[in-house]
């Protein structure tokens, strides 16, 4: 019975080894979403949309051009004994890549910044190559980690780095050095991400450094979900590249606050996708992939309690919520807001983990052609009638588009021959049919509170605090009716959140 109950709790408590992750990046996810924050009231408008434009361009090559290498390591390393080549190769491909990206940016950012009719680009075009250069190079720093089950180590290399990056970003405009001063921050920042990753990554491996044969099996892996990236970046960032080529730097500045997102998939949603990869990894290992499913449902159900109040409170309280954290110039933004959200509650099913822990990354690279085959006309004809608004539901509908082909493949990802799983075997039914009737009814109360109160709120002072006051009370009767209607339905809120925490099986 003893074994029995050891072999069963890290299957039914695998999510707590996500706990570390979670709780680094719950510390930090205060600074990453407060750096967008400050920025908008220390630059002017055509400033912080020319801020957006730039890390468009850089985030769009950090996401494609690892062309799925990095990630690959959570497939290959839980299941080596020799770990080193794995690592190593990964950090010489990524060196490649980073340079590459560098040559990219100083070679397209003048058709760029003409599309965008932004020329103020170019004065950045050296620290923008550069900063790329050496943040893709540093990709493999967390990632190695954690597939290696040092979830601990990742958690506080997260906790480092984000500060780092925070302060990076957000101090020399505080000081008066504008965006260009921010932009020198961030290139040394990635210096010093860059050399902490070749001295960190291959450290207490075992192995030769490269093996050829280990090498071309990588690049098979990773070939398909790399190219699945090809697709999927540019398609998830192309109503920002056709929005900013369509209006000015300013205008485009209030459609990225409409865009603007809690880092909730850093808090929750990739350390968990994290862990539930390396949890089935083991359990393919052990012989015991029957119980995938299991693992999948409890971080959907776990992430459906996060997820499903967050969007509903941000969709209700989004007046409250632009106002408090942008100021009263960006309440244009709230209607685009109110239509991002939604893309928080296509996060709830980690599919996207399962497929690559498993080796259906085809399926994801059929998953992205769809998407970027609807999200074309999408465009075309959203922005060109409906302008701004256009541009993000085109964006939302590619998205649901996207997700459906996803869990259309996930049954046969986790099905094994004596249990062959359907669509309708992975959805925990239970938590999310809960966590939607507290968010609803929570969110009503605060469309009710507004219709009351709105009068009340006239006249305030200008100030932060008085403008947070109202986003804070409806917040407060958000989070008192979503737990009350939880308790009410024998859900224990506490109870979730311990699963969080890291635990051990005793």
């Amino acid at each position: 019975m003893k074994e029995q109950s050891a072999q069963a709790a890290p299957a039914s408590s695998f999510l707590g080894k996500a706990g570390p992750l979670v709780l680094a990046r719950l510390f930090t996810a205060g600074l990453t979403a407060s750096i967008p924050l400050v920025l908008a009231r220390v630059l002017s408008l055509e400033e912080y949309g020319t801020y957006y434009q730039l890390f468009l361009i850089a985030t769009t090559l950090y996401m494609v051009l690892p062309f799925g290498v990095v990630q690959s390591l959570y497939y290959f390393v839980p299941r080596a004994d020799e770990k080193r080549p794995w690592l190593v190769q990964t950090l010489v491909f990524m060196a490649g890549a980073g340079l590459l990206g560098a040559a990219l940016v100083w070679g397209l950012l003048g058709p760029v910044a003409r599309s965008f009719d932004n020329p103020a680009l170019l004065e950045h075009r050296a620290a923008l190559a550069a900063y790329t250069a050496l943040l893709i190079g540093a990709f493999p720093l967390e990632i190695s980690l954690t597939s290696q089950g040092r979830t601990k180590q990742s958690a506080l290399v997260y906790l480092v780095s984000d500060v780092l990056r925070s302060t990076a970003m957000v101090v020399p405009c505080l000081l008066g050095a504008g965006l260009h001063g921010l932009m020198l921050s961030v290139v040394g920042f990635a210096g010093l991400r860059c050399v902490a990753t070749w001295l960190v990554v291959p450290r207490g491996s075992s192995g030769p450094l490269m093996r050829a044969s280990l090498w071309r099996e990588q690049l098979l892996y990773a070939a398909p979900f790399g190219a699945a990236m090809l697709l999927a970046v540019p398609q998830q960032n192309a109503h920002f590249y056709v929005v900013a080529g369509a209006v000015a730097p300013a205008v485009y500045a209030l459609y990225r606050v409409g865009c603007f997102q809690l880092p909730v998939v850093d808090l929750l949603y990739t350390p968990t996708s994290e862990v539930l990869m390396v949890r089935l990894g083991e359990l393919e290992k052990q012989g015991r992939l029957e119980e995938g499913v299991v693992a999948f449902r409890e971080a959907a159900g776990k992430l459906a309690f996060a997820f499903l109040p967050l969007a509903a409170f941000l969709f209700a309280a989004a007046p409250e919520f632009i106002s408090a954290l942008f100021g009263a110039k960006f309440l244009p933004a709230v209607s685009i807001f109110r239509v991002s959200v939604l893309g928080v509650v296509l996060a709830i099913l980690p599919m996207d983990g399962v497929l690559r822990a498993r080796g259906h990354t085809r399926a994801i690279f059929f998953s992205y052609l769809i998407k970027a085959a609807v999200t074309v006309p999408l465009l075309w004809l959203g922005v060109r009638h409906f302008g701004m608004m256009g541009g993000v539901v085109s964006w939302v509908l590619a998205e649901v588009v996207g997700k459906g082909t996803l869990l259309a493949r996930v049954p046969a990802a986790l099905s094994t021959p004596e249990r062959p799983l359907r669509v309708r075997d992975l959805i925990p039914w239970r938590e999310l049919g809960k966590a939607s009737l507290a968010a609803v009814a929570a969110a009503v109360a605060v469309f009710l509170l507004r219709a009351s109160t709105h009068h009340a709120w006239t006249g305030l002072p200008e100030g932060f605090l008085y403008r947070a006051l109202p986003l804070a009370l409806a917040g407060a009767l958000f989070l008192v009716g979503y737990m009350g209607v939880l308790h009410a339905t024998g859900v224990r809120p506490l109870s979730v959140l311990a699963s969080l925490r890291s635990r051990r099986a005793s």
